[in-house]
């Protein structure tokens, strides 16, 4: 039997957004690969054969959906001056204070990715990976505030364990609908350790969507 044929990325991606899609509405154990393949438009066997199991497509669903989530995170981010607004935009971004409606896939995927690496080798690795990469862009954003001087002294990688375990906590809380915190809440949480760390005050700072909003205030009073 023949090689199996490459497949091409736009292919991939389809499958993936497919399956992303409906692990979010159905969750990873109500999955299906007809269920993928009806919203890809494409045969079942088409998407089990480029996969090869149905556990291997759910994994890079949920691995591809956290590595879109860092993506735009780091694109937004880049476009930001400043250290200390860098890391309140990365704080709302991960612990934003009103949840909306486009960001409840995201958080739903992330929370499938976590419960598969707990039995899954592939998932556990992916996750573990994707977790690296958020903790180093933490880390990043720390040495660029203490090389500016708007950052004090500290470990800026054990910083970025103890600010994305916390995010990741109170995110959890949130997502469940403990009532015991809410989204603002968390936010202020991790916004006050982070202060608290690093020795800036985020009041003083005001977050990206207060300045949009300042901004739409601001056109409106011009065409008043």
């Amino acid at each position: 039997m023949g090689a199996r044929p490459k497949l091409t990325q736009k292919r991939r991606t389809q499958m993936l957004e497919a399956a992303m899609e409906v692990i979010a509405e159905r969750g990873l154990c109500d999955a299906r690969i007809a269920d993928v393949a009806d919203r890809a438009g494409l045969s079942p066997a088409l998407v089990l054969y480029y996969f090869g199991s149905k556990e291997t497509l759910l994994t890079d669903a949920l691995a591809y959906a956290e590595d879109l989530f860092y993506i735009e995170a780091f694109r937004e981010l880049t476009g930001i001056e400043g250290a200390s607004k860098r890391l309140v935009r990365l704080i709302e971004l991960a612990c934003p204070p009103v949840v909306r409606r486009e960001s409840d896939e995201y958080w739903t995927l992330w929370v499938e990715l976590w419960s598969r690496a707990l039995r899954n080798v592939e998932a556990a690795r992916k996750r573990e990976a994707l977790e690296r990469r958020w903790r180093s862009t933490i880390a990043e954003v720390v040495r660029e505030g203490q090389r500016s001087g708007e950052f004090g002294p500290c470990d800026p990688e054990r910083f970025a364990t103890y600010l994305s375990a916390l995010m990741d906590g109170l995110a959890l809380q949130v997502l469940f609908g403990d009532p015991a915190v809410n989204g603002e809440q968390a936010n202020e949480m991790c916004l006050g350790a982070a202060a608290r760390e690093l020795g800036f005050g985020p009041d003083a700072i005001g977050s990206s969507e207060d300045e949009e909003g300042d901004g739409e205030r601001e056109e409106l009073a011009a065409e008043g």
